[in-house]
């Protein structure tokens, strides 16, 4: 099988991508993400951030010409705002507030390149979350878990954050960071790769 070298420091995606068998190095991209426009269809814009981390990650990993990178970003929208990381507990308060009682959409996009010659495919990932209705303490207690801060949209499903959660319509993975299925089917369909 290919080498795979992860463009990315998620713990939650080096478990997933370790759950089916991917050995992999990690080389955390060191991409600017604030160069793409954040004007572009969220649908693009989730995509393009993976581009951006593989090809920053190439750069460094250019003597393995052997290894596929995968990167990948994910984003939480609701009514077509980008909810990213909070700032402060403040933040993740309110953004707990705007979800609760709703359904927002979470992205992931991820580009795979081949370090031999450059081939690369890139794809993204839509799954519908819908909150609970939380009353302030509820959200309050969970912010002093300290599981909100370095998550986007100030929750992570694989946790404490599960308790939030009413319903999903789509790929749970997708939501803690990785479409593991739909990887899968690029690296079978576009690289000739079976995990299976």
């Amino acid at each position: 099988m290919a080498e795979f070298i992860l463009a990315s420091g998620s713990p939650r995606r080096k478990e997933l991508l370790s759950a089916v068998g991917i050995d992999f190095d990690v080389v955390v991209s060191d991409a600017d993400e604030n160069s793409i426009s954040k004007d572009a269809p969220v649908e693009i814009y989730v995509q393009e951030l993976a581009l951006l981390k593989a090809a920053a990650t190439a750069k460094n990993v250019l003597k393995k010409k052997k290894a596929l990178i995968i990167a990948a970003d994910t984003i939480v929208t609701l009514d077509g705002k980008i909810l990213g990381k909070p700032q402060d507990e403040d933040d993740a308060f309110n953004m707990l507030s705007e979800l609760s009682g709703r359904t927002h959409a979470v992205y992931t996009g991820y580009c795979i390149m081949r370090i031999s010659d450059g081939f690369t495919v890139c794809n993204r990932v839509k799954t519908e979350v819908t909150f609970k209705l939380l009353d302030d303490e509820k959200i309050r207690s969970y912010i002093r878990t300290g599981e909100p801060m370095d998550k986007a949209g100030a929750y992570g499903i694989q946790g404490l954050g599960a308790l939030l959660i009413e319903k999903i319509d789509g790929d749970y993975f997708n939501v803690v960071g990785l479409p593991i299925s739909s990887l899968a089917d690029t690296l079978s369909g576009e690289f000739d790769i079976e995990l299976l």
